[in-house]
Parts: C-alpha cells; sequence; structure tokens
C-alpha cells in the first residue's frame, strides 16, 4: 500500500481528462500553430497580402473553448482569429484560401485575415475594429436570450480593446438584462506593442468586472486545462441563468502584433520564458509522460497535420480569385443609392 502511494506521489500533473481530450487539444493546437507558421511563410513569398496577425502561443485558448462549448454556442473574436477559426470547425482549405483572397476561401476572399465568418459554424468573425465586436456579442446573446435558447455567446477581445468604451456599455447591459454572454479577454500583455501595465491603473484586467458585479477570474492560458476548466465554471453559470461572466486568460504571442512588428519593445528573456511552458510541448510531454498515449499515435496526428496544411497551401493556390462582378454582391445596399451605377 505504502508503495502505490510513494508511486502516486511522484506524479505531479495527475491526468483528469480522457485520453480523447488530451488528443483532441492536442491535434487542435498543433493544426493552428502549423497553420499560422504557413501564413507567415505565404506572407513572405507575397502570397498572403494585406494585414495578417497570427495566434501562434495562443492556442490553448482554442483547445479550451473546443472542448466545453457546443456547436451552437456563438463566438465573436477580433482579428487574431485564424486559430479561434480553426477550432470552430473551419476548415485549413477555406481558411488559407481567405488568406489569399480566393473565391474558395470562407467568405469568398473578400474577407482576407481580419474577417473570417461562418454561418455554419455559428462563427461571427473576425472583427477589424478594435473592440467592435463586444457590443456585437452582447447583441447576439440578448438574441438567445429572446429566442429562448440556453446558448450563450462568447465575446472575445484582446488587452488593447479592453479600454474601449463599448465595453463598459456592453458589461452594464449585459449585466442589468442578465445576458448569457461570456467575455474573454485574451491578455497577451502588449495590446499593439504597448504593455498592460503601461496603459492601465488596472493590470489585473478581469476586476473591471468588479464595477458590475460580475462574477470573474483570471485564468492561465497556456494550460489548455486550466482554460477548460474555467471555461467549464463560466459556462454553468451562464446557462443557468444568471448572467454574463468575465474571464481574463493570460496568454503570450510569440510573434509580433502582426506581421510588420519585429517586437523590439520586450526582451528575448521574457519570450523565452514564455516558449519554456509551450502549450503544445508541454502538452505533448504530459501525453507521453503520463503514458495517456503513445509517441505511435502523436507521430500520426503529425503527419495527418503536416498533410492536412500542405493540402491548404495547394488548394489555395490552385483557387481562383472571384470575379470582378462579385464587387457588389454579398452588401448592405439601399436600392435607389444614387451614386452606384451598372
Amino acid at each position: 500500500m505504502a508503495e502505490v502511494i510513494a508511486k502516486k506521489s511522484k506524479i505531479k500533473n495527475p491526468i483528469k481528462y480522457s485520453k480523447e481530450t488530451y488528443l483532441n487539444w492536442y491535434e487542435t493546437m498543433l493544426r493552428i500553430r502549423r497553420f499560422e507558421e504557413a501564413t507567415l511563410q505565404a506572407y513572405g513569398q507575397q502570397k498572403i497580402r494585406g494585414f495578417c496577425h497570427v495566434y501562434i502561443g495562443q492556442e490553448a485558448i482554442a483547445a479550451g473553448l473546443v472542448s466545453v462549448l457546443r456547436k451552437e454556442d456563438p463566438i465573436v473574436t477580433a482579428y487574431r482569429q485564424h486559430g479561434i477559426a480553426l477550432s470552430r470547425g473551419l476548415s485549413s482549405n477555406s481558411c488559407m484560401a481567405e488568406l489569399f483572397g480566393k473565391e474558395t476561401g470562407c467568405v469568398n476572399g473578400k474577407g482576407g485575415s481580419m474577417h473570417f465568418f461562418s454561418k455554419e459554424h455559428y462563427y461571427f468573425g473576425g472583427n477589424g475594429i478594435v473592440g467592435a465586436q463586444i457590443p456585437i456579442g452582447t447583441g447576439i446573446a440578448f438574441a438567445e436570450q429572446y429566442r429562448g435558447t440556453d446558448n450563450l455567446c462568447v465575446t472575445m477581445f484582446g488587452d488593447g480593446a479592453a479600454r474601449q468604451g463599448a465595453l463598459y456599455e456592453s458589461f452594464n447591459m449585459a449585466m442589468s438584462w442578465k445576458l448569457p454572454v461570456l467575455y474573454i479577454c485574451e491578455n497577451n500583455g502588449y495590446a499593439m506593442g504597448t504593455s498592460v501595465s503601461r496603459t492601465s491603473n488596472v493590470a489585473d484586467i478581469h476586476k473591471v468586472g468588479d464595477a458590475f458585479n460580475m462574477p470573474n477570474e483570471s485564468v492561465d492560458g497556456m494550460s489548455p486545462e486550466s482554460v477548460h476548466e474555467a471555461l467549464t465554471k463560466a459556462a454553468e453559470h451562464i446557462r443557468s441563468g444568471k448572467g454574463p461572466y468575465f474571464l481574463e486568460i493570460k496568454t503570450y504571442r510569440y510573434k509580433g502584433h502582426s506581421v510588420s512588428d519585429p517586437a523590439n519593445y520586450r526582451t528575448k528573456d521574457e519570450l523565452n520564458s514564455y516558449k519554456d511552458k509551450d502549450p503544445i510541448k508541454m502538452t505533448e510531454q504530459k501525453i507521453l509522460d503520463q503514458n495517456i498515449a503513445t509517441s505511435e499515435e502523436i507521430n500520426i496526428i503529425k503527419e495527418k497535420i503536416k498533410a492536412e496544411i500542405k493540402a491548404a497551401i495547394a488548394f489555395a493556390e490552385n483557387s481562383d480569385y472571384p470575379d470582378a462582378s462579385e464587387l457588389y454582391k454579398d452588401n448592405y445596399m439601399q436600392e435607389d443609392y444614387p451614386y452606384i451605377r451598372d
């Protein structure tokens, strides 16, 4: 008996979830990482143009979303959103084609990096205006409440957007009407390139919720387990009719704000300290150390993702650009608007 207890005490991080859950987290994160690495390479080759913000380093948040949310729970987020879209179920093909501006993209090549959308996947973007998605997500939550569903709307934004006035208006309305909305601040520390400590007297952003009596907490965003647990608690609160919940998920982006940002505002030591707790590396290590799965099973996933991303690049390259006639389609238009002629 003593020997068994001794063996158990050596396990620092006991297995909390099923093999399927751990492998799903791993596959989700690896898919995002390899997709974004391919995105950076294609951008360097000028196959992708315009603004582009990659999700490298923040993958554990997307993984945690997958294991908690229902398919019918709407999601709206900001422009660093390729990873969230992939985790939601949008295909690598359709996402890569969108980055290439091709007609086979998820919005037919009209949205680009910042404006993915999929009605089928209840994915409402991808929004380029800082903080604009916060009232949008609040409105979606109101629609769910009005329709009588028990769905919740996940409304995601970065630490920079937490300074926008729309957040305070949305928080006030959501708490007043007990809307089913989960607000998530993905705090990677730097907004565009300025640290939270230089832009806010409140460094713990989740505490903003206190002003509205909104339940809130800080979450380790480098661990899919921690994200999963916090989301599970928040979702139970919201679905029970108690109103919104606010999570500040502390994470880190390994690359600059966008592909044009050299990120000279932070030190290499700081960057390396986060890479030492990389969510993909740590999850793979735990899977192997705890005998959750074999190295052969891990390699199968790696090869699967490698082939998938290679195929996505080929799909995007071989797809056609939208025809010029598409310019006036899929737009809200005033029928008698006098300044557009056929």
